[in-house]
């Protein structure tokens, strides 16, 4: 998400950063509870455990630099960061796996660099990629989608498989655990099968995973509701998710048989998630009109090649990273001409 003004510079155009992030988060809020839905209450204990985390780093080291505290939570800044991580993370992941992410998140990647305004890079990625390089293992505990499951755990089994590491007798995390649906097609793409036979799997839904499709829904919808808002800009969200659509679409055309389709691509992993909420920080994407769209194509490019050819199943997160170190230089290149300047 970015600040930006449609008229004068001299005319506020009603956007502040608190209520930026209210609408942010009422955006997120139904993809948040179909993933809930679909990949149980492992889903919303992330959501708490890295909520409290994360608004409780923040009034710790803002009291510590000797601040005021109400006035920087009021922002809603580190709930967004915290919300935007949870959701990223599987659904059964023990509790300090949220907790150090958060925690990393808050205080390493954004207070370290002087708070809001000043980190160079975006504060939930910085600890979801600290989180998926530290504890591989942890970051594949994803359940199998509501329908698919013949093991499901309610909400007791999941809080005691959460804070307790205990799953209920007779069970073991190859029976309550499947892979994702982009892991899923990359490793099986490695043994010889075709994209065709690999679709077939019940796992798979009419476009997408089962479950992912209506969550990726549910976030461009949220999505188009905050441009609709003017919360955020168009460009990174049409230049990430038009880059992958099209690469996607070229080696889609090429071979069906090994490359997965565009629909596929942009309603799997956190594609929606990522263009709409996460790649548009206001502090770390670019902010001309030109830089934006250079910068979202770029963060979907990133996206494709990890996803078809690297070691993750999504590339989202890696994307917006390295992307962030190139928006100085995008915004340096792609200046607007001030009005009255000669070229």
């Amino acid at each position: 998400m970015q600040f930006h003004t449609f008229s004068s510079p001299h005319v506020h155009n009603g956007n502040s950063v608190p209520a930026v992030m209210r609408d942010v988060l009422l955006a997120v809020s139904p993809g948040a509870a179909l993933m809930v839905y679909f990949f149980g209450w492992g889903v919303f204990f992330n959501l708490l455990i890295s909520s409290v985390t994360a608004v409780a780093a923040e009034a710790l080291v803002v009291k510590l630099r000797g601040r005021e505290v109400g006035p920087v939570l009021a922002d809603h800044s580190a709930l967004v960061t915290a919300v935007l991580l949870a959701l990223a993370l599987p659904p059964l992941v023990p509790w300090w796996v949220p907790f150090l992410g958060a925690l990393f998140a808050i205080v390493l990647a954004k207070h370290l660099y002087g708070g809001l305004g000043y980190n160079p890079f975006n504060p939930a990625m910085v600890g979801f990629v600290m989180l998926l390089i530290a504890f591989p293992k942890q970051m594949t505990l994803w359940t199998p989608p509501a329908g698919l499951d013949q093991q499901r755990l309610d909400f007791t089994e999941t809080a005691a498989c959460i804070f307790t590491h205990r799953l209920p007798e007779g069970l073991d995390y190859d029976a309550v655990t499947l892979a994702t649906p982009l892991d899923k097609v990359k490793t099986d793409l490695g043994t010889g099968r075709t994209l065709r036979e690999i679709l077939t799997a019940p796992t798979f839904g009419t476009l997408a995973g089962v479950g992912w499709e209506w969550a990726n829904l549910a976030y461009l919808l949220g999505g188009l509701w905050l441009i609709h808002r003017r919360r955020i800009a168009w460009q990174i969200p049409a230049g990430m998710l038009g880059s992958l659509f099209l690469v996607s679409l070229v080696f889609y055309g090429y071979d069906s048989d090994n490359y997965a389709s565009p629909l596929f691509h942009l309603l799997s992993g956190a594609a929606m998630l990522g263009a709409f909420f996460i790649a548009t920080d206001p502090v770390t994407a670019a902010t001309t009109p030109r830089g934006r769209l250079w910068y979202g194509a770029g963060i979907g490019l990133i996206v494709y090649v990890i996803r078809t050819w690297g070691g993750y199943p999504d590339g989202v997160a890696f994307g917006v990273l390295l992307m962030n170190m190139a928006a100085p230089t995008l915004d340096h290149y792609t200046q607007p001409r001030v009005y009255g300047a000669r070229r």
